[in-house]
């Protein structure tokens, strides 16, 4: 590994990394929310105290991936997939009728997608729910001869399902990519992406809320000054990691821009989606203090950057790696 770093201290590195973050992004919450002087602020901080309880998610996940091995993250994102899905269905106007579809969404489309992906199959997670279980779904919810808004509901599920369950499961399967020939691993990789979102995020929160600015219309609690700094918090924290990852630091730079663009638009899609659905009224929103709640604000990010970065990664790294 680059810098002379064992496996063992570059995990140990990144924990600590992060344990440390959260710690000084909870203390200048705590300091702020009692100085806060207008609605608008103290929404803003509380966004941003939603975005540092991520930071416990990131260190079950290291000490899942460190201690207990791949069975046990997977399974534990199949669980937060689970959980997500079930969210993005309570906001969408499923009727009796789609019983069966909602039964093959839950109990099928995830064991079979992780269990691909502990398999090492990518063949198999990369096209079952895109292809093959897109197909399903209509006829199956065609034979119910329920055809009121038939187009909308098939399109609900279909799209909760790819958020949730595929988009999701390409997080975890980061960590089944063999990177030994780059004195690296999939592990690593995999907390390198999570935490080059996670600082995107954060810094994009924390800079909304203490530099102010124009608010964007569709996140109150996010200005453009706000995504720019996140943007570069996501830009630095690439770079500054480089060297657990298989890439030289120009290409961290690059993959890490992929995963920062991603990550936005999947927060513009979810933030669409909040105000489509009725938002508040039906969301929990991202100062839920339920740790299975509010999951969807939360995680927006990632659904749209982990397949992004999971398939940059093996194009041009693994498929194509003597090119590079």
């Amino acid at each position: 590994m680059r810098l002379g770093f064992t496996l063992l201290e570059a995990y140990a590195f990144l924990f600590v990394g992060l344990v440390v973050l959260s710690a000084l992004g909870s203390f200048y919450v705590s300091w702020a929310i009692d100085r806060a002087e207008t609605p608008e602020r103290r929404s803003r901080l509380r966004a941003v105290s939603s975005r540092l309880r991520m930071a416990w998610w990131l260190i079950a996940v290291f000490t899942i991936a460190f201690l207990l091995g791949q069975p046990a993250l997977l399974v534990f994102f199949a669980f937060i997939s689970f959980f997500l899905l079930r969210e993005f269905i309570a906001i969408t106007p499923t009727k009796p009728t789609d019983h069966y579809a909602l039964v093959l969404a839950f109990y099928i489309a995830i064991p079979v997608q992780y269990i691909a992906i502990g398999f090492d199959r990518p063949e198999i997670f990369t096209l079952f729910i895109p292809v093959y279980l897109f197909l399903a779904l209509p006829p199956i919810m065609a034979l119910s001869h329920d055809t009121d808004r038939y187009l909308e509901r098939i399109a609900k599920v279909q799209w909760g399902i790819m958020l949730c369950v595929f988009c999701l499961s390409h997080a975890p399967a980061i960590a089944t990519l063999d990177l030994t020939r780059y004195g690296s691993s999939g592990p690593l990789l995999m907390l390198f992406f999570l935490l080059v979102i996670f600082v995107s995020d954060l810094c994009g929160s924390l800079a909304s809320s203490m530099l102010g600015g124009k608010a964007l219309k569709l996140s109150v609690n996010r200005t453009l000054l706000g995504n720019a700094i996140g943007c570069l918090g996501g830009l630095l924290a690439g770079a500054a990691m480089y060297w657990i990852t298989p890439f030289r630091f120009w290409q961290a730079l690059l993959m890490a821009l992929a995963v920062v663009i991603a990550g936005v638009l999947g927060d513009l899609v979810f933030n669409c989606v909040r105000r489509s659905m009725g938002g508040e009224q039906k969301l929990a929103d991202e100062g839920d203090i339920y740790m299975t709640r509010g999951l969807l604000a939360r995680l927006a990010p990632i659904t749209f950057a982990a397949p992004v970065f999971y398939h940059l990664t093996t194009t041009f790294f693994i498929t194509f790696k003597d090119a590079f």
